[in-house]
């Protein structure tokens, strides 16, 4: 089940933030509770994903996203994802979140989220989210401009570039 306590509880502890420009860092913290646990009683890859869902979702309302979402009869959805686990997260760990928008391209926005306890990381992900609309993915150019950012466009580290790429081969639909 969806933890919808736990993101009503990131939303209203976050309600107060500054606003976040495109590019910054929104910190969150989260703790691995009995739930979140695999047979192996460390954190379970899927709730490592919602988890990222509890970071993510107040960071983009801090950008204005959510706010231009609602005026305009958008939404979003994650259209891909990539993870990095490197360090085993236990029952009651305490969890350090650090989200950003970290660029787009014509069609899609990227995210990059890691997780830390006590100064390690534990995870990382990347994320690439399209806007919707009506008419199908809004361009990002609209986007941007639609929060105050018309000319936010850095360019993309080698690395997800080289994810963008490796997407773009990859077969669709599946062959299994």
């Amino acid at each position: 089940m969806y933890p919808l306590i736990r993101m009503i509880h990131q939303i209203v502890k976050h309600r107060n933030d500054p606003p976040l420009a495109l590019g910054e860092v929104h910190q969150s913290v989260h703790y691995c509770h009995p739930l979140d646990l695999d047979v192996w009683m460390e954190l379970n890859n899927g709730r490592t994903l919602t988890l990222y869902d509890l970071g993510r979702i107040p960071m983009v309302r801090r950008t204005g996203l959510i706010g231009a979402m609602s005026q305009r009869g958008w939404s979003f959805t994650v259209d891909g994802s990539s993870v990095r686990y490197r360090r085993r997260v236990t029952v009651f760990n305490r969890l350090e979140m650090r989200s950003a928008v970290i660029g787009r391209d014509h069609r899609f926005i990227y995210i990059q989220q890691s997780m830390w306890h006590k100064g390690e990381a534990t995870s990382s992900a990347l994320f690439r989210l399209a806007v919707t609309g009506p008419d199908g993915i809004v361009p990002t150019d609209m986007v941007v401009a639609e929060l105050g950012q018309p000319d936010w466009n850095p360019a993309l580290p080698d690395w997800v570039q080289a994810w963008i790429d490796a997407e773009v081969q990859r077969v669709w639909p599946p062959e299994i």
